[in-house]
């Protein structure tokens, strides 16, 4: 059984950085679609990154493009979000989830149905305030 897990939320100020991380125990994350989401209080949860299992395709939402990044490492089982020029509506408990397989990062019309992800870890949260 795979089970996901999540760090490097916390606090910071707005235009701050904050990089998570997410890993894995029981299998590897390497043939995996791999995405994270977010859920802000009182909203619905929305995918933010998604990245395929090499690792060479990549979706971010529109909202954070340009300030997140997503990457993975197949040696230390890691796929990470870096998040630069944080915003305080990006504040919210950020999830890693993980596919079965590597059809999900390739669904219509994207990565983000929460329904294709069935590993999915605990959370960290990322609150972005002065």
């Amino acid at each position: 059984q795979l089970q996901v897990v999540e760090s490097g939320g916390g606090l910071v100020q707005p235009g701050g950085s904050l990089r998570l991380s997410c890993t894995s125990s029981g299998r590897p994350l390497e043939f995996h679609s791999i995405a994270w989401f977010r859920q802000a209080p009182g909203k619905e949860r929305e995918g933010v990154s998604c990245i395929n299992a090499p690792g060479g395709s990549t979706e971010y939402v529109d909202s954070v493009k340009g300030r997140f990044t997503i990457s993975r490492d197949h040696r230390k089982n890691m796929v990470d979000l870096q998040m630069n020029s944080l915003k305080p509506e990006d504040t919210g408990v950020y999830y890693c989830a993980a596919a079965e397989g590597d059809d999900a990062h390739y669904s219509k019309p994207n990565c983000y149905n929460p329904d294709l992800y069935k590993y999915w870890g605990q959370g960290t949260q990322v609150t972005v305030s002065s």
